[in-house]
C-alpha cells in the first residue's frame, strides 16, 4: 500500500513547465522553458507531484505509428523508489503506437530493457562554438507550400508521421530545402535551443547532401554556440568536429514494438532533438 508521502502521478499541464525546467537543470540538461513548451505542445505526459512539487516527468510524443518517450526525469531525492518505472508506464498508457522509441542514457538502460526496449544504435552529440562554413548553391529557405513535401520525405526516412513537428519548426526557427527538378530532395532545420541553437532534423539521400544542407544553415553562424545530434553511421562526425563542434557524448537509441516501415531513398542524418528523434 502506498503511503501518503508517495509521489502522485497526474497529467502534465503547461503550468508544470517552470518546475520541470528546474528539474531538468538538476540533470544538467540545457532545456529552456521554450524547449519544454515545444515538446509539451506535441506530446502527452505525466508528472509526479510530492507536496505539490514536481519531482518527476515523462512525455509521450506520438507521430502516427511511432511514439517517442522522452523527458524522463526523476528528482535526485526520489530515486530508488520505482518512480521512473511508474512515470514510464503512466506516459505510455496515454497512447498506443505500433512502435515506441527513445534515446537512453547509460543510467536509464536497465529500466528500459526491463520494459522491453532493445538497443538500435548510438546517437552522437556534437556541440561547440562554430568556426564557420560556406553556403553551397542549390539550397534555399522553405516556404509554407513546402511543408507537406518536407513531411513526406521525413516520413520516408523515419517511418514516423512528424507533420505536426514539421509545421511547428518554422515558428521556432527556419527550414532549408534542397530542390531537384522532381521536387524537394532534402531538408534541414535550425532553431534556438538550450545554450544557443540546434541544427536538426536533417534528412537527405546521402551524407554529401546532408553536409550541404547543414553548411547552408550554418554559413552565417560563425562564433555562435551550435549543437547537432547525429546517428553514429551518419558520416558527419569528423566534418562536424572540424567545424568546432566537438563530440561531447550522446545516447543509445532504443525501440519496442513493431518497427515502423521506412521507404524510399531518404535517410535521417541529424535528429530534431534526442526527445523528438
Amino acid at each position: 500500500m502506498q503511503i501518503a508521502t508517495d509521489p502522485v502521478l497526474t497529467r502534465f499541464e503547461p503550468d508544470h513547465i517552470p518546475q520541470a525546467v528546474e528539474l531538468s537543470r538538476l540533470e544538467h540538461w540545457p532545456h529552456r522553458p521554450e524547449d519544454w513548451a515545444l515538446i509539451h505542445g506535441l506530446s502527452r505526459g505525466v508528472v509526479a507531484l510530492s507536496g505539490g512539487r514536481v519531482v518527476g516527468t515523462a512525455m509521450a510524443t506520438v507521430f502516427g505509428p511511432v511514439g517517442m518517450m522522452n523527458m524522463i526525469i526523476v528528482g535526485p531525492d526520489m530515486r530508488g523508489r520505482g518512480l521512473g518505472r511508474r512515470l514510464m508506464e503512466g506516459a505510455m498508457a496515454l497512447a498506443a503506437p505500433r512502435e515506441w522509441r527513445l534515446v537512453a542514457t547509460e543510467a536509464g538502460l536497465p529500466l528500459y530493457r526491463k520494459l522491453g526496449f532493445a538497443e538500435q544504435g548510438r546517437i552522437v552529440q556534437h556541440q561547440g562554438i562554430l568556426t564557420g562554413t560556406a553556403a553551397p548553391a542549390g539550397i534555399d529557405w522553405a516556404g509554407e507550400d513546402d511543408l507537406d513535401a518536407i513531411a513526406g520525405i521525413d516520413r520516408d526516412a523515419t517511418g514516423a508521421d512528424r507533420a505536426p513537428l514539421i509545421r511547428a519548426l518554422p515558428h521556432a526557427g527556419r527550414i532549408a530545402v534542397l530542390r531537384r527538378a522532381g521536387g524537394i530532395a532534402g531538408y534541414a532545420a535550425l532553431r534556438p535551443f538550450g545554450r544557443g541553437e540546434v541544427a536538426g532534423p536533417v534528412v537527405a539521400t546521402d551524407a554529401d547532401e546532408a553536409r550541404d544542407l547543414l553548411s547552408f544553415l550554418l554559413s552565417d553562424r560563425a562564433g555562435q554556440f551550435l549543437r547537432v545530434d547525429t546517428t553514429e553511421d551518419s558520416g558527419l562526425a569528423s566534418w562536424l568536429t572540424g567545424l568546432g563542434l566537438a563530440h561531447v557524448g550522446g545516447g543509445i537509441g532504443m525501440s519496442r514494438g513493431t518497427p515502423a516501415a521506412r521507404s524510399g531513398d531518404f535517410h535521417r542524418f541529424a535528429l530534431a532533438a534526442q526527445a523528438l528523434g
